[in-house]
Order: C-alpha cells, then sequence, then structure tokens
C-alpha cells in the first residue's frame, strides 16, 4: 500500500516513519510513504503557500495552487477546471480510485471502521492542513474525503496522517507479526481488549488469573470475551449498543447490569 503525504512540514515524519512495526513494513516493501512538500509546487522565490483571507480575521489560508499542482502531479491527475466552462466539476478526474483525504477538523471523526475502510485502497493521497485552513476550492474541487482525529484542534495535520498510516498499516497483511493481533484489539471487534498479563505470574501480591495459566484454550477464550465485555461495560458502554453480541454475550452483559462492579 502507498501513501502520498503533502504537508509543508516534511521534517516531521521521517523520526516516526523510521522506527518499529512502520519501518519494518517500509523494508519489507509491505507499506511505502512518500512524503510531498508542499512548497516545491510554488513558483515564486519566497515558495509562498499561504495568504491572508478574503474578507478579513485573523490568521493566514493556504493558498490553492500549489497544493492542486503538487496532488495532480503526483497522482496523475486531470485538473478539475476546464476554462471552457463556466462551472467546474465538483472533483478531479483520475485513471484510478485514490482518496484524496483533507486532515481538517471538519471531517468525519475517524475510527476503526474507517481505518478498515482505507486500507483496502492500494494508494491514498493525505493533505495536511496548516494555519487557518485551506482554500476553500481544495476543499470543494480537489479532495474526495475530510478526516479528524478528534473534536479538537491542532496545528497542523501532519500527526493526524500519521495517526492514519499507523491505524491503516497495521490492519494490512504480514504488517504485524502475530496475522491474528489486529482482530483482537481495542475497537477492531467492536468491543475494548481484553487484560493481557506476562511473566512473572505473580508480581508484589498480584497474582495473574489462573485461568490464564490453565492451558485450557475453551476456558482462556471465555474468559477473554468477558473481559471484553465487563471492560466496555464499564468504561465505554455506548459501544455495546453498536455491537453485534452473542446471546451469551447478551446474557453476560445482563448481568452485570444487576451486580455492583
Amino acid at each position: 500500500m502507498q501513501f502520498e503525504v503533502f504537508t509543508l512540514l516534511p521534517e516531521v515524519f521521517p523520526s516516526y516513519l523510521e522506527t518499529s512495526i512502520i519501518k519494518r513494513a517500509r523494508e519489507r516493501g509491505l507499506i511505502r510513504v512518500d512524503v510531498h512538500n508542499i512548497r516545491d509546487y510554488t513558483h515564486d522565490k519566497h515558495h509562498t503557500t499561504d495568504d491572508t483571507p478574503y474578507g478579513g480575521g485573523g490568521g493566514m489560508v493556504m493558498k490553492p495552487e500549489p497544493v492542486f499542482e503538487a496532488v495532480e502531479t503526483v497522482l496523475g491527475l486531470a485538473s478539475p477546471f476546464d476554462e471552457t466552462q463556466d462551472t467546474p466539476p465538483t472533483r478531479p478526474t483520475t485513471a484510478s480510485n485514490i482518496p484524496v483525504i483533507l486532515l481538517t477538523p471538519q471531517g468525519r471523526v475517524f475510527n476503526q471502521s474507517i481505518a478498515e475502510e482505507l486500507s483496502r485502497y492500494p494508494r491514498i493521497a493525505l493533505i495536511c492542513g496548516r494555519y487557518e485552513g485551506v482554500d476553500e476550492r481544495i476543499r470543494e474541487h480537489l479532495v474526495t474525503d475530510e478526516i479528524s482525529i478528534g473534536d479538537y484542534v491542532l496545528t497542523g495535520g501532519e500527526l493526524p496522517a500519521l495517526i492514519l498510516i499507523d491505524a491503516i498499516a497495521r490492519l494490512l497483511p504480514d504488517v504485524l507479526g502475530d496475522p491474528t493481533g489486529a482482530e483482537d484489539d481495542s475497537h477492531a471487534m467492536g468491543l475494548l481488549e481484553y487484560p493481557h498479563y506476562t511473566r512473572p505470574p505473580e508480581f508484589r501480591g498480584v497474582k495473574v488469573p489462573e485461568v490464564l495459566l490453565s492451558g485450557d484454550h475453551a476456558k482462556i477464550e471465555k474468559w477473554r470475551r468477558e473481559q471484553a465485555l465487563l471492560r466496555t461495560f464499564n468504561k465505554r458502554p455506548d459501544m455495546l449498543e453498536k455491537t453485534e453480541l452473542s446471546k451469551a454475550d447478551l446474557k453476560f452483559v445482563e448481568s452485570l447490569k444487576s451486580t455492583d462492579i
């Protein structure tokens, strides 16, 4: 899978991309991350990428020209603007199906299902906003999707872009050492993940639950499922309303409602 990142701060990315699972995935050719400096697509001596907003107000706005040129050049897009027509099409034309995503607080809030949705594409473009935001023509005529990582404001889209890369990449085949690792993660199965323990079997008087030492895989799986339900019930009960539960799950959840835990 290939990620195309468009940013004014390419120096933000190497330190994270050169560590841990993402580094190994890149070295093995499982993912590719190309970071493009939007300033390289300007044509003035100062490499200007922002300007004051029409109508007044504080802050600066990212200019449309370098962003359009960067994305169109890298992705091989045909310009959405036709000087022979009064009204441009709403989206650019392209020979391939490549999501062009703007990282913005106004986008749909990122979650595990969106990560799974995007993991099905072979190539994704991520545009990192800065300043007060981007010229509206970028939003209307270039991007195909807008994504937020939460209801708060950051200084730019670089951290959200890294979050998307990480969340999506770990869903791809062979990226994780454990082929089923992503399946049990919190949110992946619609619940928070069950507790984990490792050696030693007793630490400062606290013992590992006996069931995990029993070797009985059926009992272990039952315990883990119930612990995931319990943890979700206590910390994120809203998730239970959106998750498909078995009859055994529903019975266990009902028992929690009548128990002071």
